[in-house]
Formats: structure tokens, C-alpha cells, sequence
């Protein structure tokens, strides 16, 4: 291994960031993961088992992987790849910064790879003396893990980083590790626009099924596109506009899922790729009983709107019925026209 290669810790490894720190580890760069207790045990016992879409796959042997609970255990890191829950990420930051020394702060990188808008600015309030080295990020993929140290990516695009020096350094070593990213000097509309198309992952959850399935029923689709012409109301209200990165187009997507299947199926066979497994991480949080990220998604619609004067009864309903959900002991299950009358929908 290169002595000049740097050090990445992966703070909250669930699905994206292990998938993430595997390519790292792959490509021979020093990485620690740091993650539940249950979540080391299972990389202990199994190693990792990684695959996509496109048929890859690799496997990293239990011996080979860095595996600590606690972040007073990570030892010579510079660069930080932050991918817990949005709710967590202001206590994470405060955490950081006080494991951070002196010495480390002069070099650290700290990358928000998390869903919704407000990451950065959370982790810039509790670490602020890292100043532009604190980047925005985004993840447009889906990774589910399957269980036994399997981690399966099912939906296509690239990583978007913040443009700035540092950015360019960790897109660098992020292509190197065989994971195609690039840089975008606009984070604020890249973010934004991820987020309008992550609305779909309350959708997905409250369907129960596979994306796949889910964007195969027109039902479904409608619905989706009416939680986003709603979400782009409340955006231009607000004065917000939302940036495409690849093939997606923000503005065009809710005429997009309107179209009958046999047109969106030609359409968006070239915008996206999902394979049969690939479900939304919100459905996974509600199968594994945990508190979805809903207020960083749906939720941040509603915040808007609130201060524009926009009442949101699509977006608010979908946020009630995901609370509702979560309450639940098992994950919930409604066909199109059953949420679309939950939701006061009429096709």
C-alpha cells in the first residue's frame, strides 16, 4: 500500500457508506468504518459481499476490514465521509469536533454524503474552523443491504461533490476506487433537485414493493408526480431552483410519470437503470422498525411551504401516513388507489 494514500472513515456505515468505503478499500486505500455494534459483528463473521446493477461484484475477507462502534477509535484519518441519518448529523458534528486535535483540523475533509438539504450547514455550525474543507455531497444510488455482509446497489448514477480544491481531491481518489463521480460548483440546486426526486422514497415505502414494480404502475406514477408539481409550486414560491446532474431532469419528471407505460418505459429506459432488488432506503427503515428520514425529504417541502404560505396537502399527507407507519410493527402496503383516496387524489 502507498504510503501517501489517505486515511477514509466511513461515520455511519450503514448501506451507502459501506458500499462506499468497500470500492475504497478494494483500491487498496486505508479505511475504518465506524458503525452499530451489530453491524461489526455481521462484517466480522462475514466479510463483505458487494454488487450493482450492472452484474459487478467483489468480496473483501472479514481480516481486511477496520471495524470500530465509537468514534474516539478512529485513528489517523483525514478524510470523512459522513452518512448517518440527517437527524444525527449535528451531534455527529459535535462529536467530530472534538476528536478532531489541533493538528488534524489543519487537514481534515469532511463529506456529507447524506439525503436532503441542510448537511453541510449542520456540520459547519459544530466543526466551523474547517471552513471550506466541510463539502456538500450527494448520492443519487440505491444500496440495500441483504444481510450476511451483502450490499447490492440497484439504481444507476454518479457522486456529486462540492467544486472546490478539496473536492477535487476526494473525487480523485473516489474514481480511482472505480466509483464514477464529479464535481458541481452549484450544490445547493444539486441537493434540492435530489430531493425532489427522493419524494419517491416515502412513495416507495408506503408501497411495499421494489422501485421497479412501484415506477411500473401508472397508479403509482401519478401520484409521484403530484407529490413533486406540488414540491415544485412550493420551490418557486420560495425562489429555489433545483439543478439536474446526468440524464435526470427535475422540471421534467412529473409530465414524465404521467406518460402511459409502454412511452415511460422507452423514456426513462434511458434516463435511470433499477434492477429488480432495488427498493428506497425509507422502505428500509420502516422493515428494519426504525425512524425514517422523512423530515430531511417530504418534511423539508413542508418547511418551505409553511414560510411561503403554501399549504402542501399532498406532501403533508404522505409525511402523516409515513408517521403513521413508523408506529406500526410491520412495514404497511397500499395500492395506487388507495393512497391516492388517503391522499384526497382524484385521476
Amino acid at each position: 500500500m502507498h504510503e501517501d494514500l489517505p486515511k477514509f472513515a466511513i461515520l455511519g456505515s450503514g448501506s451507502i457508506g459501506t458500499y462506499i468505503g468497500a470500492h475504497l478499500v478494494q483500491a487498496g486505500f486505508p479505511v475504518v468504518f465506524v458503525g452499530r455494534e451489530r453491524n461489526r459483528k455481521e462484517v466480522q463473521l462475514f466479510g463483505l459481499g458487494i454488487s450493482d446493477f450492472t452484474g459487478k461484484f467483489f468480496s473483501i475477507p472479514p481480516n481486511k476490514i477496520e471495524y470500530v462502534t465509537d468514534l474516539k477509535d478512529v485513528r489517523g484519518a483525514t478524510i470523512f465521509l459522513i452518512t448517518v441519518k440527517s437527524r444525527d448529523t449535528k451531534e455527529l458534528g459535535e462529536s467530530l469536533n472534538k476528536h478532531l486535535s489541533s493538528s488534524e483540523r489543519e487537514k481534515a475533509i469532511v463529506l456529507s454524503f447524506q439525503n436532503g438539504v441542510r448537511n453541510k450547514s449542520f456540520l459547519y455550525e459544530t466543526i466551523p474552523h474547517l471552513g471550506e474543507r466541510i463539502l456538500a455531497g450527494m448520492v443519487p444510488f440505491n444500496v440495500v443491504a441483504k444481510g450476511k455482509g451483502q450490499f447490492h446497489r440497484g439504481t444507476s448514477g454518479h457522486l456529486v461533490v462540492q467544486d472546490n480544491q478539496h473536492g477535487k481531491k476526494v473525487v480523485q481518489y473516489l474514481r480511482s476506487s472505480g466509483l464514477e463521480a464529479e464535481t458541481h460548483p452549484n450544490m445547493d440546486g444539486v441537493l434540492w433537485g435530489k430531493l425532489l426526486f427522493n419524494l419517491n422514497n416515502s412513495l416507495n415505502a408506503l408501497a411495499g414493493i421494489p422501485l421497479r414494480e412501484e415506477l411500473s404502475q401508472r397508479g403509482y406514477r401519478r401520484i409521484l408526480s403530484a407529490m413533486m408539481s406540488e414540491a415544485f409550486e412550493v420551490l418557486k414560491l420560495a425562489g429555489i431552483r433545483p439543478v439536474r446532474t446526468g440524464k435526470m431532469i427535475p422540471q421534467l419528471a412529473p409530465t414524465i410519470l404521467q406518460l402511459p407505460d409502454w412511452l415511460f418505459f422507452r423514456v426513462a429506459s434511458s434516463l435511470i437503470k433499477i434492477d429488480p432488488e432495488a427498493r428506497s432506503s425509507m422502505w428500509e427503515d420502516l422493515n428494519q422498525g426504525r425512524t425514517t428520514e422523512v423530515d430531511s425529504l417530504n418534511g423539508e417541502i413542508l418547511k418551505l411551504a409553511d414560510r411561503v404560505g403554501h399549504a402542501a396537502p399532498i406532501n403533508r399527507a404522505i409525511v402523516s401516513l409515513i408517521r403513521e407507519a413508523e408506529k406500526k410493527p410491520k412495514s404497511v402496503q397500499f395500492n395506487p388507489d388507495t393512497l391516492a383516496n388517503r391522499l384526497g387524489l382524484k385521476f
